[in-house]
């Protein structure tokens, strides 16, 4: 049984095929929802959020997408045990939403970073991570100007007493606290991160490191609904 995913697509989305492209390649049946609709397709067990400039940025980045009419869908379907990946601007989303806790903000350097840059798994403990080993080291490119992760002192104390650091930057690019690349949610059937694994799936994107993501987190999902 094939996991089925959906993408959501804003004004301003240019990494939605991207990962479209990932997901299927790992062998998701996705589909792609227009940030207009009101319901998700039957039958979901992931929605993504992809990575670009929903609206432009304006008024702050993935502030508007967080409300448009989709995402009400969403956010039901994550707390109804649904599955959620963020990716840079949806990973600003998903934090606008409130499904993920902290901020994002402008890059300690005050300047757009696009380059590869080095990871660290920190825990293989959810669908997304599971195909790592923890402590693997990766390398997938970023591509922000507000990726800069701030959170209070309880907040970040309680990602890492629960395990919820998902992965950390070997060399911080933009000042996130505690080399924070990506989180889970408590329940940790969502993810949000600034690099982009969609980017690394294959040779000629230089490198593959993101392939094993969906690789594995297709896997978990097909395998819980094959069991349920």
């Amino acid at each position: 049984m094939s996991l089925k995913a959906g993408v959501v697509v804003f004004p301003g989305s240019n990494c939605d095929r991207d990962l479209a492209v990932a997901l299927r390649r790992a062998g998701a049946d996705v589909t792609m929802i227009w940030h207009k609709e009101t319901e998700l397709p039957a039958g979901l067990d992931l929605v993504g959020v992809p990575g670009g400039f929903s609206f432009g940025d304006y008024l702050r980045c993935g502030a508007i997408a967080a409300r448009a009419p989709i995402m009400r869908a969403v956010v039901d379907f994550v707390h109804a045990g649904g599955y959620g990946l963020g990716v840079c601007n949806g990973f600003q989303v998903l934090i606008e939403t409130g499904l993920l806790p902290g901020a994002l903000m402008r890059n300690a350097g005050l300047r757009f970073v696009c380059a590869p840059v080095g990871l660290e798994v920190a825990t293989t403990d959810s669908a997304f991570t599971r195909a790592y080993a923890r402590g693997e080291r990766l390398e997938i490119p970023i591509a922000h100007h507000d990726g800069n992760y701030f959170a209070d002192p309880e907040t970040l104390a309680a990602l890492a007493d629960q395990d919820r650091i998902a992965l950390r930057y070997t060399e911080n690019p933009n000042g996130s606290a505690a080399d924070i690349a990506g989180i889970l949610s408590e329940n940790r059937r969502v993810l949000g991160l600034m690099p982009h694994p969609e980017r690394a799936v294959d040779p000629a994107h230089g490198g593959a490191d993101g392939a094993r993501m969906f690789a594995g987190l297709v896997a978990a999902l097909s395998g819980e609904a094959v069991r349920a």
